[in-house]
Order: structure tokens, then C-alpha cells, then sequence
């Protein structure tokens, strides 16, 4: 009796795991159109990825709820598609879309944008966006003509932005916020309530806006602060380097590198000399990743003992002229006098080694395995090290 019981349990559990697990509903895009336009309901489409970790949380905490998926199903059509399938992709490049998971939520009958989603959320908060996007005077199309019809109000500029980013990108919001800048003069940009528009909404470097706030960094800093508006110089010019270096584009990340070095803060070279070595790194251009950093090292991450072991990794593995391994040597040993680390130890061993100062590099290495005792710390890749040298 008590093996049926426990046999029935689990078949239970297991029937009800099944139940709440949440299964795609993959339809053709258009059969998904045709049947809103049929029904007069908008379409709801999810793009998401398999290897997405966001996607996936949101199928399993939020999509296996049959409330959630009966509310979904009663007031929409609904559509799940991945990005990496054909009409999933289609999709992707139609809606410009560039954050998963992305939750669109489109007119059936013309088409059009009504509201917008990107990224995990909590059911109680997508619940609630859902309902959003169920009411007229919340949906994108008609914020946007508010705004338009008086370009000039913030108020009105501000809702149609903030509904617009949940679910577009910052350079989406590019457009509406230059139409509302263009009704403020040079002067009127200096503001609490407009650097908040500049901050929020500007991503060209080279736009007016920007290049007024460059340019009045001071007037600027006194209405927001100094620290807000050196983040968003930060900002700006990773959100224009990073998508080329991430895409491996060389020719244009040179493009957009000249107009970041065009700022000429030193807060922006050392960002572009980062960025600098992590395209050199993914492109394996050597030759070019030792130009860089023969000429910046020292001016750009001097006191940044962590970077400057990044850099000697480097060396380590892919340069080979003795000359630059010595500048790498110089860099390291003031990594170590920024903080006398094993890592920083070892590695100054190995690129010793790596010119054949045997002397120098025994040295650097015992110093490495006096600090891994101290620490208590496991020592197997100095000790390989000095078996290398002749000495345990």
C-alpha cells in the first residue's frame, strides 16, 4: 500500500509540474495578425533566445502561471519566437530589436508599435505592464502624438520617453529627445530638468547638445554635479565604441574612436585605450595591442595595478621582442609596488624567464612562493616554475 501511495504521489507532482510548465506557442507570425485582426485584439510577441538566462527565468517564474498566460490569451493573441530561427530573426530585424527578452505588444491592424517590454521582470510588475498596454492613453501611439503636438513640453516629452525605454534602447530614445531639445536655446539647456532630458536621451557625440555640455562642463555641474556629468561622458562614448568592438568591426570603431579622442579628457583615453585592447585582444592584432600600450600604459593606468597585469599577461603570451617585454617588466614591478600580490610575483618570474634573466626570474619566483605560504595558499603553479628553473 504505501509503494502505491508513493507511486501515485509522484505521479501527481509529476502531472502538476507538466501543468505549470510553460510550452511556446510558435504560430506563424501572420496567422498570429490574421487572428487578432479577426478577434480585435493587439498581438503579444515574446522574442527570446534559448541560451537567453533572462528568457528563461521568465518562462519558468512568470509563464508558468495559467493566470498570467489566461490573462495574456483573453486580450491578446500570442506569439513566442526565437531569434535564432528564420521568422524569429525576421522578426528581430523588423522590430529592431536588441534586448532579450523582448515582449512587444503591436496593433493588429496597422501594424504598428503599441508598447514595448525588454529584460526579466517580476510577474506583479508584468502583470501590470500588461494591463498598461491595454489602455489607449498609455500606449506609444498616442504619447507620441501628444508629444508632437507640443514638442516644447517637457511633461509631455517626459511620458512618452519613459514608456518608450522600457522597452527600446538609449538610442532609440535619440529622436523624440532631439526634437524637444531643438525648442530650447543654448541657454535653456542649462537646467536641472534638461540636463535630465541630455542625460537620459543624447547618444551622438557629436550633437549640440553634447558638445554644449562639454563645453560648459562647469555650468552644467552646478545644476546636476560633477559626478553625473563625468558619468555621462563615461557613458556616452562606451555606448559609441562598445557595439563595434563587440561586433569585431574595425573600420568603424577607428571611425567612432577619432571622435571620442576628439573630447580630449583623459577620463575618455583611458576608456578608449581599454576599449583599444579588447578589440586588439578579440582580433589577435599583437603589433597594434603593444603600439597602444607602449604609448599609454603609463600615462592611462599607471595606478591601476590590475590593469597593468592585464597588459603583462599579454606580453607574456603574444610579444616576444625583448625590448617591449622589458617595458612589460617595468610595468609589473610597479604593479607589485602598488601591491605586492603572488599573481604579481609569478608573472614577473615568467616574463624574466621569458629573456633569460634566470637570476631575476628565481627571484621573483621564491618571492611568489614565500607569499603563497604566508596565505596558506595552494603553490603548484610557482613550484612547476621553479622546477622549470632548476630550483623547488
Amino acid at each position: 500500500m504505501r509503494f502505491l501511495y508513493l507511486f501515485f504521489l509522484f505521479i501527481s507532482l509529476q502531472t502538476t509540474s507538466a501543468q505549470n510548465q510553460f510550452v511556446a506557442d510558435d504560430m506563424p507570425y501572420n496567422t498570429a495578425l490574421n487572428n487578432a485582426k479577426a478577434q480585435g485584439k493587439p498581438v503579444f510577441l515574446m522574442l527570446y533566445a534559448d541560451w537567453c538566462p533572462h528568457c528563461n527565468l521568465m518562462k519558468k517564474e512568470v509563464f508558468s502561471d495559467p493566470a498570467v498566460i489566461d490573462f495574456l490569451k483573453k486580450n491578446y493573441v500570442c506569439v513566442w519566437k526565437n531569434i535564432e530561427k528564420e521568422e524569429g530573426t525576421a522578426l528581430k530585424n523588423k522590430f529592431n530589436t536588441k534586448s532579450l527578452p523582448s515582449f512587444l505588444f503591436i496593433d493588429s491592424a496597422a501594424e504598428t508599435l503599441l508598447y514595448a517590454l525588454k529584460g526579466e521582470l517580476k510577474k506583479e510588475v508584468f502583470m501590470t505592464e500588461v494591463n498598461n498596454a491595454l489602455n489607449p492613453k498609455l500606449q506609444l501611439p498616442y504619447l507620441e502624438k501628444e508629444f508632437l503636438a507640443d514638442p516644447s513640453n517637457v511633461d509631455k516629452f517626459f511620458n512618452y520617453l519613459n514608456t518608450l525605454k522600457k522597452g527600446k534602447d538609449r538610442t532609440d530614445l535619440s529622436i523624440p529627445t532631439h526634437v524637444y531639445l531643438h525648442t530650447q536655446s543654448d541657454a535653456q539647456l542649462i537646467s536641472e530638468t534638461n540636463w535630465r532630458v541630455i542625460a537620459n536621451g543624447v547618444t551622438d557625440i557629436k550633437s549640440r547638445e553634447f558638445q554644449y555640455v562639454l563645453s560648459h562642463n562647469k555650468e552644467f555641474a552646478a545644476v546636476a554635479s560633477q559626478s553625473r556629468i563625468d558619468r555621462k561622458i563615461e557613458n556616452i562614448v562606451t555606448e559609441s565604441l562598445r557595439p563595434y568592438v563587440d561586433n569585431l568591426d574595425t573600420t568603424n570603431y577607428y571611425k567612432q574612436r577619432e571622435i571620442a579622442k576628439s573630447i580630449r579628457l583623459q577620463k575618455v583615453d583611458s576608456l578608449v585605450f581599454k576599449f583599444d585592447l579588447t578589440l586588439a585582444e578579440r582580433t589577435e592584432k599583437w603589433q597594434f595591442y603593444k603600439k597602444v600600450t607602449l604609448e599609454n600604459t603609463q600615462k592611462l593606468v599607471w595606478n591601476d595595478a590590475s590593469s597593468l597585469k592585464d597588459i603583462g599577461q599579454i606580453y607574456l603570451k603574444h610579444i616576444s621582442d625583448t625590448e617591449s617585454l622589458k617595458k612589460a617588466i617595468e610595468w609589473i614591478k610597479h604593479a607589485i609596488e602598488l601591491n605586492d600580490s603572488y599573481d604579481g610575483n609569478l608573472l614577473l618570474a615568467r616574463l624574466y624567464q621569458k629573456i633569460k634573466d634566470k637570476k631575476l626570474a628565481l627571484q621573483y619566483a621564491k618571492d611568489a612562493k614565500e607569499i603563497a605560504k604566508e596565505m596558506n595558499w595552494n603553490s603548484k603553479e610557482v613550484d612547476a616554475l621553479l622546477v622549470e628553473l632548476g630550483k623547488r
